[in-house]
């Protein structure tokens, strides 16, 4: 479930959230009971090999071009 992170604008306090994607929009109280709060954006960091990675491999060769790498279609 995913994880979002909230700041209350009543105490500075800065809490997180596990709820479901469709409730991603809800607003949120503050542990100490406040509603005033907004949701921060977060930034996600993945580092590590992916799975199926075999050691000393050559990583594979993008495909395609245009201004996304081809993944689009574009």
């Amino acid at each position: 479930m995913p994880r979002y992170e909230f700041r209350c604008r009543a105490c500075g306090d800065t809490f997180e959230v596990n709820r479901p994607m469709a409730e991603a929009g809800a607003p949120a109280y503050c542990p100490q009971g406040h509603a005033d709060t907004v949701k921060l954006l977060s930034t996600v960091s993945v580092t590590g090999r992916g799975a199926g990675v075999v050691p000393g491999s050559a990583p594979a060769a993008p495909a395609g071009g245009g201004c996304c790498g081809g993944g689009c279609g574009c």
